[in-house]
């Protein structure tokens, strides 16, 4: 296997389609026709999200275990007559399962990946069978702090064992033999995505012929755990947080929420995209200022008190107010939680490499240069610990001004080297087929 980083840019891809027009992710695109968006040629379309429900007990990494459990799913493609062509989608900390297409008529907005996911995209439905779950301890149909606990008759709450990569890793391995699955074509994931790929590499080696590893790391840095908790503390401080148990007491502790959602999105965003984002517009600050620095005014004027004044304040409102209305405050402290955790070099004497010694995996490392949550210089830690573990790597660095947040987004050397890496493994799964 080559022992050396491949710098691998878009020109030099296999079979490299014409670029995506980049978008904003975090505000899915502007639909005029959603329905034609809907039947587009390259989208999944409808999809109905199937739940599966396993009566073994999961052991997890904290000694506690789970009797049963329930994983919601969607799949898109079909899988073929070898079973050999699933790829696996990790979702980060507030995704799901609903990775791509929509899931009626009347949705205004896609998955959270669907501008990767789908025929002749980046991960091509025509060509793989894709698998995307909400992972234990989410919200959004599989087992969590929500569910009912059956011992109680009452919603788990903070009674929920605390989850950790790992566990999840070993939930998805179940229900990759439930779907009679021998051997992921690829595992693919971005940020706390990216975690689960590492531990698929690490645990089960030999399941897994490639891995894509997008924006991670392989272990959080003591700033990261300090934004976790920043966070974590807004929500268990807030009066409705009832010590984990407000679901009981009809409420819920919004505001916590909302400022940890805050505080996160933030991190997700560089200083330059901040800046392109609100500063468009012309403001009564624009000659006090060198350049608008992204200080647009929410009204035209200043308040001089205590108001909403700018822009950014306003879009950080909404979107703390929005995910405060549709994520689980007890979920949200379980997902910090398994990302403080992760550190897979403790079982290995603190050598990561010895970690990734098995298998035959091939990997794709992906970072964006303006990445401060995840760092390229964390990629390419990660990119070295491979090698030394004798792993064949590929690795990207994107010069790309948005930040953590790049990876949901659709920048075309991204996009175009990452359906290069995926249909360089198409071909050699139909290669060893034949």
């Amino acid at each position: 296997m080559p022992n050396d980083i491949t710098q691998l840019d878009a020109t030099q891809t296999p079979t490299a389609d014409a670029s995506i027009e980049a978008v904003d992710a975090i505000e899915a695109t502007d639909v005029k026709d959603v329905k034609d968006v809907k039947d587009a040629p390259d989208s999944v379309g409808i999809v109905t999200p199937v739940s599966y429900h396993f009566d073994e007990s999961l052991l997890l990494r904290s000694g506690k275990t789970l009797p049963t459990y329930d994983l919601m799913v969607e799949t898109y493609g079909e899988l073929n007559a070898s079973r050999s062509n699933a790829i696996l989608i990790c979702h980060a900390l507030s995704g799901d399962h609903h990775a791509a297409g929509y899931h009626s008529a009347s949705d205004s907005k896609p998955g959270w990946w669907d501008s990767a996911i789908g025929p002749g995209k980046a991960i091509d439905t025509t060509k793989f069978f894709v698998v995307a779950l909400n992972n234990l301890g989410g919200c959004a149909g599989s087992t969590g702090p929500t569910s009912i606990n059956p011992d109680t008759g009452k919603p788990y709450g903070p009674d929920f064992p605390v989850v950790t990569v790992r566990d999840w890793v070993k939930s998805q391995l179940q229900l990759m033999d439930r779907l009679a699955i021998k051997k992921w074509a690829a595992v693919v994931g971005g940020s706390l995505g990216g975690m689960q790929v590492q531990r698929w590499a690490i645990s089960y080696p030999d399941r897994v012929a490639n891995a894509v590893c997008i924006a991670s790391a392989p272990k959080l840095s003591a700033q990261n755990i300090a934004f976790n908790e920043v966070a974590r503390y807004s929500i268990t401080s807030d009066p409705n947080f009832h010590a984990g148990r407000y679901l009981e007491h009809n409420t819920y502790p919004k505001q916590g929420l909302m400022l940890a959602r805050m505080v996160g999105h933030i991190t997700y965003l560089s200083d330059s995209a901040m800046r392109a984002k609100f500063g468009n517009a012309g403001s009564q600050l624009e000659n006090t200022t060198r350049g608008n620095l992204g200080r647009d005014l929410r009204s035209g004027t200043l308040s001089f008190g205590l108001n909403v004044d700018f822009e950014v304040e306003s879009y950080l409102h909404y979107q703390g107010e929005r995910f405060s209305s549709n994520f689980d405050a007890n979920s949200y402290l379980l997902m910090t939680k398994a990302l403080d955790y992760f550190d897979p070099s403790v079982d290995y004497g603190n050598d990561l490499s010895k970690a990734f010694a098995n298998g035959d995996c091939k990997f794709l490392l992906v970072s964006f240069s303006t990445d401060w949550r995840f760092p390229p210089e964390r990629s390419r830690e990660l990119v070295e610990v491979l090698l030394k573990a004798g792993r064949e790597v590929t690795y990207l660095e994107v010069e790309a001004d948005q930040g953590h947040d790049a990876f949901l987004m659709p920048i075309p050397r991204y996009i175009n080297a990452m359906r290069g890496f995926l249909n360089s493994a198409y071909k050699e799964l139909v290669n060893d087929a034949s």
